[in-house]
């Protein structure tokens, strides 16, 4: 405190630059605001969202006392910072992780505090800064990842719970077998809508909780186990249920309250926790004491001497860097992309050398889901042999959210699992130009059923097997070429009875051999 006989104040300037700031942090980042919005309405994991920035506000407001009894000395941190959150806001925008310019968006608000209050002044407002990272989603392609391998473990431990009460059941990936009655554990059950929220949960207990920092440590990462045990044990309550009464136990207005009792036992555990950490280490104090909100009064003014803090230069600066990023933002969103001359897919030849294919569609629910410009399906023979499944989905435009679904995401379920995924080279004769040239190659298994599949992405005339790699060249590609169209591209084919890996795997690449030098035409280079 640097003196308590004085009351420091902002002035009125300081408050109208902060609203002018925030308001053109908001219009900059629109785009990704509108994305993150959107999510919130349709996801229900990230529906929570709304009240984030409340309790952030919130968590401030309980430190206003302090503010008003510390004078603090802005930083030129502050502008330096919004510059990092610029750029990661371009990266974000160009490569459509919506996720990189939301963080960015974040950032920027570490980065007028430092320029308004500095690092001493920071410290306060660093946790509730911090807790506005739990509004932002999980980028897609990692969340359908978390999302595929919660929905096994639940599955899983669920099916566990249900056999404790003597029911027969099978389980067969995601689904349920309980005989008259199957049950899919969709991805609003993988457990990652329990997960999520209460993480945030935790961690705001933790920032409540006056003690030690293994004790708030141990409560943010225990929302961890609590969250998937407990999705667990609401899918094996639900299995009984229903094999006692019926689907309708597994439908409608009862399984969603199902779904609030069972958070707000989540958040009731936590709680609970921390009661029983209040008897245990070298902190022992009641529950009240350590736990709670712990709101000031405003400082009194009588025999107080109130000065007004002069308009800081960095928070000057932080604020036309505000105002460039929004100007920037026009730029970058506006930008007309090269559309590159391109064959359709729908006119991909079914005859390649010595083979021949039929086409097929997808469902009106898949490419809703795939949100994809054009593509191919269709199963290859060569002479009566094995067929080949081939499928490319092309997308002309990455820059809206819209880009290739891994098959590492898609498969698993329904049955099939994923096993043995190993990158590879592809043989310099077969690849395009220069640069990255590999593919995915994996096993898959239902029951006694097998098959081999490859697939990478053909970006720009290379062909890539890492997700995250692509996200680099999308950028780079951004960037230099001005384009973010590319594809997935998928071959699968069965195994038959005693048919040993070779013989799949040379099946694989005699085909993908004969199409990459026809793909250029319908996904250009």
């Amino acid at each position: 405190m640097d003196n308590p006989r004085v009351l420091w104040r902002f002035s009125s300037i300081v408050w109208v630059l902060g609203g002018i700031a925030v308001a053109l942090a908001i219009l900059g980042y629109s785009n990704s605001l509108g994305n993150l919005v959107l999510r919130w309405n349709t996801e229900e994991e990230y529906s929570h969202g709304y009240l984030i920035p409340l309790v952030s506000l919130l968590f401030i407001w309980e430190q206003r006392a302090k503010f008003q009894e510390n004078e603090f000395q802005a930083s030129w941190l502050g502008p330096a910072i919004l510059v990092i959150a610029l750029l990661l806001f371009i990266a974000g925008e160009l490569t459509t992780l919506y996720s990189l310019a939301q963080i960015a968006f974040v950032l920027s608000f570490f980065g007028l505090s430092l320029a308004l209050v500095g690092l001493q002044g920071s410290k306060l407002t660093f946790v509730p800064i911090c807790l506005l990272l739990f509004a932002i989603p999980i980028p897609s392609f990692l969340e359908a990842k978390l999302t595929a391998n919660l929905q096994l473990i639940s599955t899983t431990l669920g099916v566990g719970f249900i056999r404790l009460f003597g029911i027969p059941v099978f389980r067969e990936g995601n689904l349920i077998d309980l005989g008259s009655y199957k049950l899919e554990v969709a991805e609003a059950c993988s457990g990652l809508t329990y997960l999520y929220p209460l993480l945030w949960f935790g961690c705001i207990f933790a920032y409540m909780y006056r003690t030690t920092a293994w004790k708030r440590v141990l409560v943010i990462f225990s929302a961890i186990p609590v969250a998937i045990a407990l999705n667990s044990v609401r899918i094996g309550a639900t299995g009984v249920l229903v094999n006692q009464f019926g689907n309708l136990m597994a439908e409608g207005f009862l399984h969603a309250f199902e779904g609030w009792i069972v958070f707000m036992a989540c958040v009731a555990i936590l709680l609970a926790e921390i009661g029983l950490m209040t008897f245990v280490g070298s902190d022992r104090r009641p529950f009240k004491e350590v736990f709670g909100f712990y709101l000031q009064h405003d400082a009194g003014q009588q025999d107080r001497d109130c000065r007004v803090r002069p308009l800081p230069k960095p928070y000057l600066a932080a604020v036309l860097i505000t105002a460039a990023t929004a100007a920037i933002s026009g730029f970058v969103n506006e930008r007309p992309e090269s559309g590159p001359q391109r064959d359709r897919l729908s006119d991909f030849p079914m005859t390649i050398g010595l083979w021949h294919g039929t086409t097929a569609v997808l469902g009106k629910d898949v490419l809703d889901t795939l949100r994809l410009d054009d593509y191919v399906l269709a199963d290859f023979m060569r002479g009566g042999g094995t067929p080949i499944n081939f499928f490319v989905a092309y997308y002309g435009s990455q820059r809206k959210g819209s880009s290739p679904h891994s098959p590492a995401v898609c498969i698993p379920g329904g049955g099939w699992q994923m096993s043995d995924v190993a990158q590879h080279d592809f043989p310099s004769a077969a690849a395009q130009g220069g640069g990255d040239h590999s593919y995915n190659r994996a096993i898959l298994h239902n029951g006694e059923s097998k098959k081999l599949i490859y697939y990478w992405y053909q970006e720009r005339g290379q062909e890539i097997a890492s997700e995250y790699w692509t996200k680099w060249y999308l950028l780079r590609d951004a960037l230099l070429m001005n384009r973010s169209d590319g594809a997935l591209v998928r071959l699968v084919t069965p195994f038959l009875a005693g048919e040993q890996e070779d013989a799949a795997d040379n099946r694989l690449k005699e085909f993908a051999a004969a199409v990459m030098p026809v793909l250029p035409r319908y996904v250009p280079n």
